[in-house]
């Protein structure tokens, strides 16, 4: 038996990379759920269909663009009574020219998501054009696309390993509320908030509405974040306008840190 095969030493490469990106991966977590002070999310615009519409658009945006997140979630500080006043303080970045691998057509296998995860993470070590350091900041790579008529765009996702958000966004100042919706959505699932949205796309009660107190029960006003609509009805539901009708849930906020579990 070949104790020094090959094979054997791809296995222990392999399982010495996933060792160091656990721990790794441990200190983010820490990092990023204390909330003692305001945690960085950068955002990495990305012409994501190479258009020239697309280009433009990126080279005007601002800071105030994304001034809706972050009053978003001051409003959520102060609603939990957060020791940090200012949980998120988005920052903008230059554009990256490469885009990030996707994710496998096979979602069921955990050895291609777990190598898919590896893959991302180390393209976002590449083509980070900043020296910062990620242990205690979120990255948002943002792929922007122009507007289609009924063309969905590709899921967004969130990742707490790594700390890292892949969104997908329209080139468009008029679908600039929504953007911000999508974003923080994926800044949450980054610091451990899960999805509460079922069947459908409609949002799963009680975990998935805003105010499940309320009574009568519909229609809510305002949408639970991670469940990312406004519940009408049992059956029915509508996309908030902005993040101004949108809450941080208690069960969202037990996951993230903001909400002690009794």
């Amino acid at each position: 038996m070949k104790v020094f095969s090959f094979r054997n030493i791809r296995v222990v490469i392999l399982l010495s990379v996933l060792a160091i990106a656990a721990i790794y991966t441990q200190e983010q977590r820490l990092n990023t759920t204390s909330w003692f002070k305001p945690i960085e999310v950068t955002i990495f615009p990305i012409n994501g269909d190479n258009t020239q519409k697309t280009e433009n658009y990126i080279e005007q945006l601002s800071l105030s663009d994304f001034q809706d997140i972050d009053d978003f979630f001051n409003r959520g500080a102060k609603q939990y009574h957060l020791i940090v006043e200012q949980p998120i303080l988005t920052t903008l970045s230059s554009s990256i020219k490469d885009k990030p691998p996707a994710p496998p057509e096979n979602r069921n296998s955990i050895f291609d998501v777990m190598m898919w995860s590896l893959n991302l993470r180390y393209w976002a070590w590449k083509n980070t054009p900043d020296n910062k350091s990620n242990t205690d900041r979120i990255r948002l790579y943002v792929l922007y696309h122009q507007t289609q008529d009924n063309q969905p765009l590709d899921h967004s996702l969130g990742l707490q390993k790594g700390l890292i958000g892949v969104i997908h966004a329209f080139a468009d100042t008029r679908q600039n509320p929504q953007n911000a919706i999508i974003m923080s959505h994926e800044i949450l699932h980054t610091v451990g908030a899960s999805d509460k949205y079922g069947y459908n796309n409609q949002p799963i009660y009680p975990e998935g509405y805003a105010k499940p107190e309320q009574k009568p029960l519909y229609p809510q006003r305002n949408a639970e974040i991670m469940a990312g609509r406004t519940p009408l009805s049992k059956i029915e539901s509508k996309i908030p306008k902005s993040l101004r009708y949108v809450l941080v849930g208690k069960t969202t906020a037990e996951e993230i840190n903001w909400l002690m579990t009794p």
